[in-house]
């Protein structure tokens, strides 16, 4: 297997506390890698340490076959970033800021700060400066200047960060494309699980610093079953009643009300019946398919991933 990104026991520690522990990330060529975890979990300092703007206490990082050091400065070349949030001139526009890039990188072509800019659909702002954007319209000029000189892998921190729903689906498409046509990797953090469902390859969910899984995406839907999720006032009497009432054993009990049955053939009439002549009270009953987010939310809970 190729990784073009390999992390082994990345932690590190600051003023005494390990806020990375340990990770173990394998991101293989031309995939996009969904980066998932609640807010402080880690997910940015680790970027920090790929790109070499925090250093390790310990662990290797190796990307594009090589060791990451101190003064990887040519593999640092290769990739484009956006950490937290994307920092520019605001008194200039957008083309000039990346004129500045480019500049900076050793790269300078016209053409190419063409393409970035129609890609993000920034073409048209030319004359407006920066300071003056909106912050989606910042988002994107952002992940124009990641692209702009034609990366090997893409480090993108929350980049769909205050985009409207219409901009996330073209940014979603950009990336996409970014993966198949050009066969760019892509490492995305994003707190947007509905997009990671529908754009990402593969997930990687961290938690207090550590990565608790690495999993396809395929992977993940075939794990994903309907299941009928009710309501009602007392889900542990609920549960003991159809385990011994209807001898159906393959639910889980998700908290005091909620109850999950990984069995969407059972018929919803003789559900009701029998938890009504027991004095059970239902609010609603429904037939659902899990997704990303239960996944996810699962995981961090330290339960069972199927739901």
């Amino acid at each position: 297997m190729s990784y073009i990104l390999k992390t082994t026991h990345l932690t590190k520690t600051f003023q005494g506390q390990e806020v990375v522990s340990n990770v173990n990330m394998n991101i293989k060529k031309g995939e996009i890698y969904g980066f998932l975890g609640p807010n402080g979990a880690g997910k940015t300092t680790i970027m920090k340490m790929i790109t070499n703007l925090v250093k390790p206490t310990s662990g290797d990082i190796e990307v594009f076959g090589e060791k990451m050091t101190q003064t990887s400065h040519e593999l640092l070349g290769r990739m484009g970033t956006i950490i937290e949030y994307p920092v520019f001139y605001d008194k200039l526009n957008a083309r000039e800021n990346l004129e500045i890039h480019c500049e900076y990188m050793g790269f300078y072509n016209k053409k190419s700060i063409d393409e970035a800019l129609e890609l993000v659909h920034l073409n048209n702002v030319n004359q407006k400066a920066v300071k003056d954007f909106s912050l989606g319209m910042k988002q994107r000029l952002g992940i124009a200047r990641a692209i702009i000189t034609k990366p090997e892998l893409l480090i993108l921190d929350e980049p769909i960060n205050g985009l409207d729903p219409v901009g996330i689906k073209e940014i979603r498409d950009l990336f996409k494309m970014l993966s198949k046509e050009y066969g760019i990797t892509l490492l995305v953090s994003s707190h947007i699980l509905g997009e990671m469902e529908q754009m990402a390859d593969t997930i990687g969910v961290i938690n207090h610093g550590r990565l608790i899984q690495e999993v396809s995406m395929d992977q993940v839907r075939e794990s994903n079953t309907e299941y009928v999720e009710l309501i009602v006032n007392d889900s542990k009497k609920a549960a003991y009643i159809l385990s011994h009432k209807l001898d159906i054993t393959n639910l889980k009990v998700i908290d005091d009300c909620h109850i999950r049955i990984y069995d969407a053939t059972v018929a919803h009439s003789q559900l009701t019946k029998t938890l009504v002549l027991n004095d059970v009270v239902i609010e609603s009953i429904q037939k659902k398919n899990s997704s990303l987010e239960n996944y996810f939310l699962s995981l961090l809970n330290g339960g069972d991933v199927r739901a």
